[in-house]
């Protein structure tokens, strides 16, 4: 019964219209739409400098594809007991430095602070986008500590929110106004040339941080406050051993790790659309070491209950689903690219309307999809 309900999904995927900028898709013959059709024009002429696909998000489909192929890709499903272990190591590395680094010249903080506080924090990011899908811990409860712990040498609590909005992306991979990770109107506006490209690529933090708040707020929830209380408490006792040098230590390293930064080309590199009719790209790079694996990001959303650790084996059994579609190897050329190419920009996103205003109200009154 489970494979014939995901045949269903996967045929009406593919009944659906496939659109690119502007939503210049299929419209009905009839004089009559539905409520969905009315708001799905509107909200497409709204923004048309964006792609749009008529379509649901394309992972449902292709996980029925891979499964019916590979039933085997279920036995990898589960929680990886080494994240704990890396998690742990890395918030101690960051400590340590801070000791070592006192009294240390400018010069050396500041290469310190965009090398390994940098890339530490950013790796902590990675960490928590890995537990958010309770992937460190059997318990959620153990998962929602692991994250907070994660989140600690960051400097401003995140562990919480993140989770509440990442699984929207996923659920509703690219839908106007629940899936935060696409630039508002406003960023593909100002943000048209290369130099102002590689403003926003710096200012990536400020972004990722304060675009839910303007598109898609939310209530707090008890985990943001004990989240907060955890970080306040943390960023206490390092300035009272570190100073506040300390704290801008880890804070600025936050900063620096997820603005132009080697390890932060994913965030343009898993849904920026390089080749059009593709909207979600994986990386096969080294960096993946200190990243979870993240870089294998169509094997994460086809997947998103497998730990990183196991992405690269979807990948050895089901090579055909993978190896002949885009993909990377570098994330800085992937920077680079997206700086002095004319014809990408904030803009270069895919957007769909599968919900109507009255669901994502509905959606928004219980707090979203998790709290």
């Amino acid at each position: 019964h489970c494979d014939q309900r995901l045949d269903r999904i996967l045929l009406l995927s593919h009944k659906e219209s496939k659109m690119g900028k502007g939503g210049d898709g299929n419209k009905p013959t009839n004089n009559k739409m539905s409520i969905l059709e009315i708001e799905r024009e509107a909200k497409q002429s709204q923004s048309p400098n964006f792609y749009w696909d008529n379509g649901a998000e394309p992972h449902v489909g292709r996980r029925a594809q891979i499964l019916k192929a590979h039933p085997e890709i279920k036995k990898l499903m589960g929680h990886d007991k080494a994240t704990k272990y890396k998690v742990f190591v890395s918030v101690v590395i960051q400590i340590m430095s801070l000791h070592l680094l006192q009294g240390a010249p400018w010069y050396t903080w500041c290469f310190f602070c965009y090398t390994l506080s940098g890339s530490i924090n950013h790796m902590m990011t990675l960490a928590m986008h890995e537990i958010s899908h309770n992937l460190g811990a059997k318990k959620v409860l153990h998962n929602r500590l692991l994250a907070i712990f994660a989140n600690l040498p960051m400097g401003v609590p995140a562990a919480a929110s993140f989770k509440r909005y990442h699984l929207e992306h996923h659920r509703y991979q690219g839908e106007d106004i629940v899936d935060v990770d696409i630039p508002t109107n406003w960023e593909g506006w100002f943000f048209d040339s290369s130099l102002k490209k590689m403003l926003w690529v710096l200012l990536q933090p400020a972004f990722y941080s304060l675009r839910p708040m303007f598109v898609n707020p939310k209530d707090p929830s008890k985990w943001e406050f004990i989240n907060i209380a955890f970080t306040v408490v943390f960023d206490s006792v390092i300035v009272y051993f570190f100073g506040i040098g300390g704290l801008l230590y880890l804070f600025v390293g936050t900063l620096l790790g997820m603005g132009l930064h080697p390890v932060a080309g994913h965030f343009i590199a898993e849904h920026y659309v390089m080749h059009e009719g593709q909207e979600t790209y994986s990386y096969y790079g080294p960096l993946n070491w200190l990243t979870f694996n993240v870089g294998y990001h169509n094997e994460h959303h086809d997947f998103p209950y497998i730990p990183g650790k196991y992405l690269p084996t979807v990948r050895k059994i089901a090579p055909e689903f993978y190896d002949d579609i885009p993909h990377y190897h570098s994330w800085s050329k992937t920077i680079y690219d997206y700086i002095v190419d004319p014809d990408v920009d904030p803009f270069a996103r895919t957007k769909r309307v599968m919900m109507e205003t009255s669901e994502i109200e509905e959606m928004k009154a219980r707090g979203g999809l998790v709290k």
